[in-house]
């Protein structure tokens, strides 16, 4: 083989190379993307459940309330029979 073709042969590696990294590099990027865009949705769904769990707890807090204000006026009533 002669330098020339050896250096042709070179060439058509480092090309080939070259390709297989760009490509390696867009599948990379894609990843990535899908990687934050799943961050993304889990983030959201997150405060979401926190927003959740804020409301069934002042509804908790709120039917706690309720029952106290029932209790004594149940108690109210029976003191007055």
């Amino acid at each position: 083989m002669t330098a020339e073709q050896d250096i042709a042969t070179v060439a058509g590696q480092l090309a080939d190379l070259t390709r297989t990294v760009e490509q390696m590099h867009n599948q990379l990027e894609l990843l990535r993307e899908r990687a934050d865009s799943q961050q993304d949705r889990a983030e959201a769904q997150q405060d979401r459940s926190e927003t959740q769990q804020e409301r069934i707890d002042l509804a908790a807090r709120e039917l706690a309330d309720v029952s106290d204000r029932l209790q004594a006026a149940a108690n109210a009533l029976r003191e007055s029979i």
